[in-house]
């Protein structure tokens, strides 16, 4: 009988700032694999290469619709684009395919036999992720992540779909298992069995329209905008990214292009 990965237990980050797509991220994942500066590392390595693209006889550059010294794939409170997510997931031989392409079919009529869904609206990214047989909303504006049942599946992505959501499909390996700590590495990511998340999520979070858990737009901008009073005030992460990206600038053309480790993803700055 194959064992559970991760020993059965969850992996959920709750919403830090604007990290929404780091949390993303690792959830896909199922551990503290990447922080906000490696996904800017990365973000700073495809404006690099876009740059080398558009050479100083680009009609993009003389109409102003290209700014070379503006990034393209992060924002300095931290808001990362669909291709820097899609290259975290390379690393991992993981890849992102809109569910809209004909690549995903099969995907449209059975949802349940995939293994990850990525969501994407108003700058807000959540992945939707089957977990040891289950599938699990894992929304970092909740507290824990929501159980759907296979049967509910297909019905919530339709639904989110309905509301104006970009959804995208992961497929490829992903890692059986992550080493479990007590406290994740990253400061704001938790392992939680299936029965506390349910716990949790129960007590913390209500049904966003009534007898149902659908995504309303204008309660999930609601949340949304509770999180923006905060991004505002949060200069250290602001610094942070602004400093990755002015360090990854310095960085030659081969240097940009090297493979990132696996390896080196799991962070381990306890101190």
């Amino acid at each position: 009988m194959e064992m559970p990965s991760n020993g059965g237990m969850l992996y959920h980050e709750v919403q830090e700032s604007k990290l929404c797509a780091v949390h993303c991220v690792n959830t896909v994942l199922q551990g503290p694999f990447f922080t906000e500066v490696d996904l800017a590392a990365l973000a700073s390595d495809l404006d690099s290469r876009e740059r080398q693209m558009m050479t100083p006889h680009s009609t993009s550059l003389s109409s102003g619709d290209y700014l070379p010294d503006q990034s393209h794939n992060v924002s300095l409170d931290g808001d990362f684009s669909i291709q820097v997510l899609e290259r975290a997931l390379e690393v991992w031989d993981l890849q992102v395919i809109p569910l809209d392409s004909p690549v995903a079919g099969s995907a449209q009529v059975d949802p349940e036999k995939e293994n990850a869904f990525i969501c994407h609206l108003q700058d807000h990214w959540f992945c939707i992720r089957n977990v040891n047989g289950e599938w699990y909303n894992f929304d970092s504006l909740y507290a824990a992540p929501e159980h759907l049942s296979k049967f509910y599946l297909a019905a919530h992505l339709d639904t989110l779909k309905g509301y104006g959501w970009s959804i995208f499909l992961v497929r490829g390996n992903f890692p059986a298992e992550c080493p479990i700590s007590s406290e994740a590495s990253n400061g704001y990511g938790q392992w939680l069995s299936p029965e506390d998340a349910d716990r949790i999520f129960k007590s913390c979070n209500q049904p966003l329209l009534p007898g149902s858990k659908n995504h309303a737009p204008q309660e999930h901008a609601r949340m949304l905008s509770s999180q923006t009073n905060l991004e505002t005030e949060d200069e250290d992460l602001k610094a942070a990214i602004a400093a990755s990206l002015m360090d990854c600038s310095y960085l030659t053309n081969a240097e940009a292009s090297e493979p990132i480790d696996k390896g080196s993803k799991v962070h381990d700055d306890k101190e």
